[in-house]
């Protein structure tokens, strides 16, 4: 871990220790960098690591990569930004991406992506929220197989208590901004993962879909090794 494996490109320190240290590489956060810093970020990440993952990207973002990297792949649901990623193999292990809503599907897609990414096999299932909850227990198999589950939901976030009472592995709960206005952009939905009486729940912040997933490919990992 030395100052050799740090680069300072003076408008980041990029730090390709990460993946040996942690067994991630480093990832871009794409919102709010200026077109010249994100072309320079990606352009050294991709010379170095042979592909490059972001998040948060926007359309006009993706552009800008496109016209560097004209492999770019882009999904304008999750704002996943991704060039030269690694040939799609069969991923490991078995990690349950589920989502109350359709409206909850560009977080959940953020937390698919990011497993997929990082060599999980991702199983999705959307639309399966408490208002309908037959949805739901109609996907216990998916539940009673997955090594590790994720719930992604807004308003009042009710379904990572069901799925956590339902299921014998964890369960990361991801609160969403959706809903109306009592819903306090997502804080209500936080706080019910929070003070969730269902076991093995743990929660990642508002939105924070690759959080998410991360966390799930560490688990995943374990399950498998």
């Amino acid at each position: 871990m030395g100052e050799d494996k740090i680069k300072d490109l003076g408008i980041a320190k990029l730090d390709y220790d990460r993946e040996e240290r942690t067994g991630f590489p480093e990832v871009v956060f794409c919102e709010r960098k200026m077109d010249e810093h994100l072309v320079k970020i990606y352009r050294d990440l991709y010379e170095t690591n042979g592909s490059v993952f972001g998040t948060r990207a926007s359309k006009e973002q993706y552009e800008v990569i496109k016209a560097v990297f004209p492999e770019a792949d882009y999904n304008p649901v999750s704002r996943i930004l991704k060039v030269n990623a690694s040939v799609k193999t069969e991923g490991i292990g078995n990690i349950a991406v589920f989502s109350a809503g359709t409206a909850d599907i560009p977080v959940a897609e953020e937390a698919a992506e990011t497993a997929e990414y990082f060599g999980g096999n991702v199983v999705r299932v959307y639309d399966v929220g408490v208002s309908g909850i037959h949805r739901l227990l109609s996907k216990q198999d998916i539940i009673d197989t997955a090594n590790v589950i994720i719930a992604v939901a807004g308003m009042e976030g009710a379904l990572a208590s069901v799925i956590g009472g339902l299921a014998k592995v964890p369960v990361i709960a991801v609160p969403t901004s959706v809903g109306y206005g009592a819903s306090m952009n997502g804080i209500s939905a936080l706080l019910t993962m929070i003070n969730s009486c269902a076991n093995g729940i743990t929660v990642v912040n508002i939105d924070n879909g690759y959080g998410a997933g991360y966390v799930a490919t560490q688990i995943n990992r374990l399950a498998e090794r």
